[in-house]
């Protein structure tokens, strides 16, 4: 049985009306990257503790913090993403969230070969400092990082070495990239996979859209899962504005749900 998640703040910037719809389609966890206008790692403890008031008096819990950590130029000061690690250990500590996201840097292209040893030495370091509040990195293949391919985020990985870095695979960002999620990409990543991003995305038009319905090879996937026994969080990130441009974020939120639960249906896979 798998956990439907999502980046609830796409549906808006107030954390009831997050909550209101996630409600409406059966869903009860939260991947918290932002509210009331605000990027998590910004939050005061004040409003933190508001947050954890009304999770908890809704019975929401939060499956991973949305972080961007990682989306941070190669030549910045790294000493302020020390700070923002062990901000986000202690925000995720005190919601009982068990898994930090982050990024492989922002490399130009061409100059991977040039930053591959600085940018493992980093992720080590955040890894470190994980496993000191005794939480989990997930690495999402994001566009314009290192890691933008399934090679590179096998190296990074590789390299890592630690079961506090995981990999939260995005197959819409994997399409972007010119990478097949499923036929390329998950042979060799398969064994470091424990969360998902749902994102699907149109390769020649060059848009995200609902699961499914695009280039992610989603069915494949959902099926592979399946048979895996996967049993972890799948998170909805649907970034649907292009495809939906008339329709609001609840809406948008809600069509890409459906679009999810209709691939686990097919599959009859379970979710909670």
């Amino acid at each position: 049985m798998v956990t439907i998640t999502g980046f609830a703040d796409e549906i808006g910037a107030d954390l009831e009306q997050q909550m209101e719809v996630l409600e409406s389609e059966g869903i009860s966890h939260i991947e918290f990257r932002g509210v009331w206008g605000k990027n998590v790692l910004k939050l005061t403890d004040d409003e933190l503790e508001r947050v954890k008031k009304l999770l908890d008096a809704r019975g929401f819990r939060i499956s991973s913090i949305g972080s961007p950590i990682g989306k941070f130029k190669m030549q910045d000061d790294f000493q302020q993403e020390l700070s923002h690690m062990k901000r986000a250990g202690e925000i995720a500590g005190f919601l009982n969230a068990p898994y930090i996201r982050v990024f492989s840097y922002f490399v130009a292209e061409g100059e991977h070969a040039t930053y591959r040893e600085e940018v493992i030495s980093r992720l080590k370091q955040l890894v470190s400092l994980a496993e000191s509040y005794q939480v989990t990195l997930v690495l999402e293949n994001e566009s314009g990082v290192y890691g933008n391919t399934a090679d590179r985020c096998l190296d990074v990985l590789a390299a890592c070495d630690s079961p506090r870095l995981r990999l939260a695979l995005d197959p819409g960002n994997f399409v972007m990239n010119g990478v097949k999620p499923v036929s390329e990409a998950l042979p060799k990543l398969e064994s470091y996979l424990a969360y998902v991003h749902v994102k699907d995305a149109l390769s020649e038009k060059r848009i995200f859209v609902p699961a499914g319905e695009g280039d992610g090879e989603f069915a494949a996937f959902i099926e592979h899962l399946k048979r895996n026994q996967f049993s972890g969080y799948l998170s909805l990130e649907p970034h649907l504005q292009k495809y939906l441009p008339e329709q609001d974020g609840a809406e948008r939120f809600v069509y890409a749900v459906k679009a999810l639960k209709k691939l686990l249906q097919e599959a009859s896979m379970t979710w909670n």
